[in-house]
């Protein structure tokens, strides 16, 4: 099983914003230097918490500086730029990191960035879907491309002032043939949009604040998509988050990864669960429909949600996780706050020196 990270990235309020972009930098700069395979970071134009802006022009300062790993949008919001400006700057970035871009899709869900844009009363979902049409249609195309997108918004040609002979009118190509990885981010129970996955050879990356009842739908809606396009669906392109913390001690572990008032999963949650409430999404965190909101609190997301401990305690959850989940391909830390440093350092060090070897020495029957 493969080892990746996953940053929203979400930070405490007050917090410089050259520093939490330093921090978020160091985060995949260490993944990279632990032998991670790949590092999602996500981006939002109006959270003041979540504020990475665009994910691509962040990891694009990462392209020399984490050599190894690859670089992953977490994702580009489709809905917000017209679809030839990304697939032209995608196909640059995968140009610049060598071959090391995966293209994380989704169709940016928070509304006050849709709103800033202009585009709140739009059906985001009818966008992203027209979206990344055009851009395969691109990739996949030569001038004038000619493209015409479902409703009109999104149409691309160059043929009344292309002139090939000088080199104008051309879009360019990524490196990586003949496209890169395409990951789109799961973040409902029995996703229809799974299956769209399926059959366009996407990737699921399955969210980590899913309960894991819910994340273990996500790979029969993927296998419907697969079977619908005659190809065998293969666990390896199924990606889990999870919200991890490992500790030299059970005692360091509880705290830092739940009890303690200054907890960065603690402050997770509770906007997490905020948030969601707010877009009436609080059913994400209920272990079954029917239960009335008041079940819903912090303490029992956090135990439902954050697998902390020794590296032995925390492989025994992830074995356990996986057994109700199926087979999966690559495990995803979420990364968070560095609250303590030290400790957020040790936790991702663990992670994947001590927990990782643990988890594929049960897979193994060693």
């Amino acid at each position: 099983m493969r080892l990746g990270y996953f940053a929203m990235p979400l930070h405490r309020p007050g917090r410089l914003w050259t520093e939490t972009l330093h921090e978020d930098r160091e985060a995949v700069i260490l993944a990279d230097r632990l032998g991670f395979h790949d590092a999602f970071i996500g981006e939002h134009l109006t959270d003041n918490l979540e504020n990475i802006t665009n994910s691509m022009l962040f990891l694009a300062t990462l392209v020399n500086d984490a050599p190894r790993i690859k670089l992953a949008t977490g994702t580009t919001n489709l809905s917000h730029q017209h679809p030839a400006l990304v697939a032209a700057n995608a196909a640059m970035f995968d140009h610049l990191t060598g071959g090391r871009f995966i293209f994380g899709i989704s169709p940016g869900a928070l509304p006050s960035d849709a709103e800033v844009l202009g585009i709140l009363d739009e059906d985001r979902n009818a966008m992203f879907a027209e979206a990344i049409e055009v851009i395969l249609k691109i990739w996949e195309g030569e001038p004038p491309y000619d493209i015409v997108s479902a409703s009109g918004r999104f149409n691309v040609s160059t043929r009344r002032s292309m002139d090939l002979p000088l080199g104008v009118g051309y879009l360019p190509k990524p490196l990586q043939s003949p496209r890169p990885e395409i990951v789109g981010t799961v973040v409902a129970p029995f996703s229809k949009g799974v299956v769209e996955m399926g059959r366009k050879d996407f990737h699921p990356l399955s969210a980590n604040f899913l309960l894991p009842q819910w994340v273990a739908t996500h790979w029969g809606k993927y296998v419907e998509g697969k079977q619908a396009a005659g190809v065998e669906a293969d666990p390896a392109d199924w990606r889990i988050a999870r919200t991890v913390f490992v500790a030299d001690t059970e005692q360091e572990a509880r705290a830092y990864g739940r009890d303690d008032a200054n907890s960065p999963y603690r402050f997770y949650y509770e906007q997490m669960l905020r948030k969601m409430t707010k877009l009436g999404r609080l059913g994400l965190f209920k272990r079954d429909r029917n239960e009335p909101d008041e079940a819903i609190t912090i303490e029992r997301v956090l135990d439902d949600l954050v697998i902390c401990g020794t590296a032995e305690q925390v492989a025994e959850q992830l074995v356990a996780f996986q057994e109700e989940t199926g087979p999966f391909g690559e495990l995803v830390y979420a990364g968070l706050d560095w609250v303590d440093e030290k400790l957020a350092r040790r936790s991702m060090e663990l992670m994947a020196t001590e927990v990782m070897p643990l988890v594929e020495r049960h897979g193994s029957g060693a």
